[in-house]
């Protein structure tokens, strides 16, 4: 979803440099891309991704800050996207991390009883461009090939308790998603 990348040239904390690890987001004066280290808070705490990466918790956090930030000043983000929570299952408290995007529920459209074919089909129709899922099959059950609308699956618990801790990191995979793309975010159980 090319209109809701984040601006990564305003956090001071990373650079992009052509010919250095592809021109890819790096954490500055360093080869480790911002992506890794987001990727694997989805596992691990900051603490043990400063023990498997060289990254300080400083840097850490500022990248953390710059996401929030920008999710939290629409007026400062791109062009807003719709994102839609269809099962049920994505608790509700979600779209108040995704700050700057239009967010429609399945029940709000008549979707929430489609199948997942149906369900697809109808929101790539009513241009939204991402959805935000409990469904794990869903990659299974569907060609997702040639799809237009990018697919946000969290996996693990859907306990608010717990999926509240992850707002940051869900609303910055939704900011990073690519038209088509499916990505899982994974909320741990304890």
């Amino acid at each position: 979803m090319a209109t809701a990348t984040l601006d990564w040239s305003q956090c001071p904390a990373v650079e992009s440099i052509p010919g250095k690890v592809g021109g890819a987001w790096v954490f500055r004066d360093t080869r480790l891309p911002v992506a890794t280290v987001m990727e694997n808070l989805e596992d691990l705490s900051v603490e043990e991704v400063m023990e498997q990466f060289d990254v300080t918790r400083e840097q850490i956090a500022a990248v953390l800050e710059f996401v929030a930030q920008s999710l939290r000043a629409p007026e400062q983000s791109t062009a807003p996207v719709n994102a839609h929570s269809f099962d049920h299952g994505a608790p509700r408290g979600i779209a108040r991390a995704l700050a700057g995007h239009t967010v429609v529920a399945a029940r709000e459209r008549g979707w929430d009883r489609l199948n997942n074919g149906a369900l697809l089909k109808a929101a790539e129709e009513a241009s939204v461009e991402l959805l935000v899922t409990t469904d794990q099959r869903i990659h299974y059950q569907q060609n997702l090939m040639g799809r237009k609308i990018a697919i946000v699956v969290l996996t693990g618990t859907t306990k608010w308790s717990r999926v509240r801790l992850h707002l940051a990191r869900i609303a910055a995979v939704v900011a990073a998603a690519a038209p088509g793309s499916y990505t899982e975010v994974a909320i741990p159980y304890d």
